[in-house]
């Protein structure tokens, strides 16, 4: 949920600390790519689930020494691996998608998809995805334009069948 709620990498997710969730203003912080710091925000469902979370089975888990401020943890009580998480998201979306293969990357690309659509703004996306550079996420979602300027040209019917 919170990978989809927010279009966070996997390696920002599991470098979450319990203190980089700020609830008050429904924040995380994480460390992008290079090592810099960004706010990044989490709408009522993601707050829920994590409260949930963080309350009913975080609380109750005795981390191993070193990972006791880790957000998510691993079965043996460690901070959580990427390739851990990697597997758990393809592991659970094949159960409830068996036809289509789901990786970590792909809710990452939902999230910006659904960002794109709703904002039609390159620059929002580019920011909260954390590019760099604006050329990469236009690249990717130029794609989208050009598949919806597409259909906007078989949408309109000059004759009846």
């Amino acid at each position: 949920t919170l990978l989809l709620g927010t279009g966070i990498r996997i390696s920002e997710c599991v470098g979450l600390d319990i203190q980089d969730v700020n609830f008050k203003d429904n924040s995380i912080k994480i460390t992008r790519k290079g090592g810099n710091e960004q706010i990044v925000f989490f709408n009522n469902e993601v707050q829920y689930v994590l409260e949930d979370y963080l309350h009913e089975q975080r609380l109750n888990l005795i981390p191993e020494k070193g990972s006791e401020d880790a957000l998510f943890l691993s079965l043996k009580n460690n901070r959580i691996s990427v390739d851990a998480v990697e597997k758990m998201i393809v592991k659970y979306a094949r159960m409830y998608v068996p036809h289509k293969r789901i990786t970590p990357h792909k809710l990452r690309s939902t999230f910006g998809t659904q960002l794109y659509q709703e904002t039609g703004d390159i620059y929002l996306v580019a920011d909260v995805l954390g590019h760099r550079d604006v050329n990469t996420t236009k690249k990717h979602y130029a794609a989208m334009d050009d598949a919806r300027r597409r259909k906007a040209a078989t949408a309109v019917h000059l004759r009846e069948d």
